[in-house]
This record gives C-alpha cells, structure tokens and sequence, in this order.
C-alpha cells in the first residue's frame, strides 16, 4: 500500500458506535490533531447518539426497536455524543462543529450545495466537522440507515481523496474469527465483488446499526465515486496516521475505481441514498440503449414491472437475464407502467409521460 495515499490531503474519518468511548475518542482526537498539523483535512463521522441517550435514560441494556423512540432518544444523546467530541478536542485547542445530515440533503442541489458550504466554512475556520444523521426528525422510510452509507456520501461532499471507516475490527478478514482462528487481514482489495461480498456477515454487535457488511456497501459507495476507503481497528494506536502513510497492515484499503469519474450528487443519492419501491425488466434493445448509449428508458422497452410505486420514486432496473444494470427515478405510477409498457411513443396517451426513466435520473450501478 506504501506511497499510494502520500497525496491524500482531505480524509473523512468516519467511528463507529461500538468505538466511541471517552478513551478512544481522546485517542482519536489526538490523531485528529496530528493529521491536521501535518496539513490533511479531517471531517469526522460520528455514531453513537442513540447509544448516548440510552445510556443517560438508563432504561436498560436493550435498547428499544420502535424507529419514533429511537428519534427521541438521538435527542437525547446528540449532545452528549458531542460534549465527548469536544472534550477530546480541547487539549488540542481544536473545536467541533456540529454538522446533521439527512439523505436529502444530498438529493435537492440547494441542499447539497448548503451543506457543502458550510462543511467547508468550517475547515477554513479551523474547526472539526462532526458530522452525524438527523436521527430526530429523519422519517424512517428515507433514513440511512447506518453511518456508513452517510460517511461515503459525506466523502463525495467534501471531495475527500481518503474514506477510513474505524470499527472493532482490524478490517475485513478472510473468514469469521468467532468461527476460524486462523481468519487474516486482507490488506487490500482491488474490486468488490460478489466473492468479497460473501466475507461480510450481520451487525457485529447490539450498539451499532452497521457491521462489515454495511462498510462494504460504503466502501462501493466511495469507491466507485473515485475515494479510496480503509477500513480498521479504531483500537488501534496511530491507525489514522498509519493509514494516511500507506502503512501495510493498518487495515483493509479498498482502492478506488480504475478511472472511475465522480459520480454527480444526484445521482450518488438515487444509486445510493434511495431504496428502491419496485423493478421495470427491459429487453436487450433497452438495455443496451441504457447501458452503451446513454439513453433515457422508455415504455416500449419494458417487458414487466413489479412492486408499488409513484412518480418520482426509485425503481431499479433489470435485463433480459434479470440482473439489476441500473436504478433510477421513474415517472408513471406503476399501473399505468404496467399497462403502457411495450408502446411505442405514437401510441401513448398525449397526457402521459413520454419517458418511463430519464437518463438524468438514472445511473447505472453494474
């Protein structure tokens, strides 16, 4: 890995909840402070609210699953959570700035633009940006889901060159250790792909949301935007520094893309942001049309439509063979797509939409 991240200068920094802890958060912001002195830019991301406020409320170890709790308890602990952070930060004489987040801030321009902006006001001001989902008021059906989704999309907001995703693991292993004690680090990964999907299992433990498969998904996320991404032991002493050195071992580097071109906000936000409310199948002319033409998709190419959606909501769509090549935002409802699909244009209703998916509302995602 050695000399391939000498050049990183903007790094997302992204914790999970399983590792903030007073220690390791004093740790992190130490490391923080030193990447910043030698000239890197830091943004961090930060779990934990929930699991703060829970623990203030004092209601027990199982924390509860109805999704309008947990909102109230994230106001509980987001301030917490933040107290931790600048407390980590004052010896250095550094300050936090809270950043909340939530997926449409990446869907709408003026939103992402503002958010942008005041990420990078506050690098110029000197402070740390301490980014985290608005879990108070997010509605659940548009949620991230988990902070690693929002650390990679956070990496493409802020132009990061490096995404490090800290957990309490060494990064991603060849096999589980709980089953396989002989399990090693991966030191990198050129491609994710199905075999390197399959090494990922579920949420790692009670606290968190996420787990290695949830960094993978980021890791895509990232990767596929042109953002290298680590993933490592936020345990681990000097990790960010080891990292940003290229250091063999300090984890799992997934590298980005072979000339992979940033994907425009947008369409970050339908590929990745957005869950899918049901499938258009195309033919092989459609597909092709979509996938080496850049063309948008029309009626006459569907062949079946399934799930339930309305204008303006993601669908994804498949070939001939059923594989997913693409996803995006449609613009029929789904009867009227299932009742309209194989026309040709000349044979549509003059009041329905000509177009089932524009291609400014489509990315491909294989």
């Amino acid at each position: 890995m050695g000399g391939r991240t000498a050049l990183v200068r903007t790094v997302v920094v992204k914790v999970g909840s399983s590792s903030v802890t007073p220690e390791t958060v004093a740790r992190l912001c130490g490391e923080i402070a030193g990447a910043r002195a030698a000239g890197h830019t830091v943004v961090v991301v930060t779990s934990g609210a929930i699991a703060a406020g829970w623990t203030a409320l004092g209601r027990g170890e199982k924390r509860p699953g109805d999704p309008a709790v947990l909102q109230a308890v994230s106001a509980v602990g987001q301030h917490r959570l933040m107290r931790l952070w600048q407390d980590g930060l004052d010896p250095f004489g550094l300050l936090a700035g809270q950043v909340l987040l939530a997926p449409l801030d990446f869907g709408h321009r003026t939103q992402y633009l503002h958010a942008r902006g005041t990420l990078a006001h506050l690098v110029e001001l000197g402070v740390v940006p301490v980014v985290n989902e608005n879990d108070a008021v997010a509605d659940e059906e548009i949620r991230f889901g988990d902070n690693d989704r929002l650390a990679a999309l956070v990496a493409h907001l802020v132009g990061a060159q490096l995404l490090v995703l800290l957990t309490d693991a060494p990064g991603l292993l060849t096999a589980d250790p709980r089953q396989f004690a002989q399990a090693s680090l991966i030191e990198e990964v050129v491609e994710i792909d199905h075999r390197v999907e399959q090494l990922a299992g579920g949420p790692g433990t009670d606290v968190g949301s996420g787990g290695m498969a949830s960094k993978l998904a980021a890791a895509k996320i990232a990767t596929w935007s042109g953002v290298e991404t680590a993933i490592a032991d936020a345990g681990r002493p000097g990790v960010i520094a080891a990292l940003l050195a290229g250091e063999p071992g300090a984890g799992t580097m997934f590298r980005a893309r072979a000339g992979a071109k940033r994907l425009p906000a947008r369409k970050l936000w339908i590929a990745f942001a957005l869950g899918a409310s049901g499938r258009l199948v195309v033919d092989e002319g459609a597909r092709a049309a979509l996938a080496e033409g850049g063309r948008s998709l029309l009626p006459a190419g569907v062949v079946k439509v399934t799930g339930t959606f309305v204008p303006e909501d993601a669908v994804e769509i498949a070939g001939p063979d059923g594989l997913v090549f693409a996803k995006g935002l449609v613009r029929l409802p789904a009867e009227r797509a299932a009742e309209w699909m194989g026309r040709r244009s000349d044979q549509l209703p003059d009041e329905m939409p000509q177009v089932a998916v524009h291609r400014d509302d489509l990315v491909l995602v294989r």
